[in-house]
């Protein structure tokens, strides 16, 4: 009895610690940038544990990464509501529909997930200019620009969390509301669209970090004045290690972690994982 006793114990002990390290793992990276961001000292390298506290770098932030922070906010929202209105007829025809070459479509949807995004950033460069030499019209460096690159990043991501919801609904649910003379636009709007939305909201969230976290795309369609925070991160840090920028970081890991407790409060995120009325 001693030694079941003693072999629980052991496995609840290595659970305990294989919860624990899988935490630091993830964590320890985000604990060294905000500690590193308190660190007082002149220097041109990370710096932790701080050997002097100072907020000193969070006065010294650069205008333009505040804008270009704004500019990455706004592209992404704007992104991820448009991936939605473009993802959920996609989703509801590729499980609803029956038509010829339907996988050929389906892979269609998937290709930008399995294109490396430097090849995707090339290949919107090279159209955009050949749009400019033949109608004149600039999409280099212009918010449309990566706007219409983002979404063909961001789509796939709502696409398919839609259609796994989608995969387990109820279809008599539907049938139900038919049959009591709802038309087909007011059972979307009341019935099927309510019992999709956990797959819609997971699908934006993938779609606004897809787009708010790139670089390869940004770098080449972004233009002065022009570049979402994550590529203008990349060039600073390519050329000099500014401390602000980890000052700034740390707004944005608080950030996160403030909008995932309000997204946990508002929806739960048990919505974002639960069938569509399965």
């Amino acid at each position: 009895m001693n030694r079941y006793r003693a072999l629980a114990r052991a496995r609840g002990v290595a659970s305990v610690a294989w919860i624990a390290g899988a935490f630091v793992f993830l964590f320890a990276p985000l604990v060294v940038v905000v500690g590193a961001s308190f660190d007082g000292g002149n220097r041109t390298f990370l710096n932790f544990p701080p050997q002097e506290f100072s907020t000193r770098w969070y006065f010294q932030i650069a205008p333009d990464l505040f804008q270009s922070l704004a500019l990455a906010v706004g592209l992404g929202l704007t992104t991820a509501f448009l991936a939605c209105i473009l993802g959920v007829p996609a989703a509801l025809g590729l499980v609803r529909a029956e038509f010829r070459g339907k996988a050929i479509v389906a892979a269609l949807f998937r290709a930008p997930l399995q294109i490396p995004a430097v090849v995707i950033g090339v290949s919107f460069l090279k159209l955009y200019y050949l749009i400019g030499d033949v109608f004149g019209l600039r999409l280099v460096g212009t918010l449309p620009g990566l706007l219409i690159a983002h979404l063909f990043l961001a789509t796939p991501y709502v696409i398919g969390s839609v259609v796994a919801v989608l995969q387990r609904f109820n279809l008599r649910l539907e049938e139900a509301a038919l049959s009591l003379g709802a038309s087909r636009i007011r059972t979307f709007r009341r019935v099927t669209l309510p019992l999709i939305m956990p797959g819609v909201y997971a699908g934006a969230m993938y779609a606004f970090l897809v787009s708010f976290g790139d670089v390869p795309v940004s770098l080449f369609l972004g233009g002065p004045g022009m570049q979402p925070f994550a590529a203008k991160i990349f060039n600073l840090m390519e050329y000099d290690f500014d401390p602000s920028l980890l000052a700034i970081s740390t707004y944005i890991i608080v950030g996160s972690f403030a909008s995932i407790y309000f997204l946990q409060r508002a929806i739960g995120l048990d919505q974002l994982t639960r069938s569509g009325g399965g």
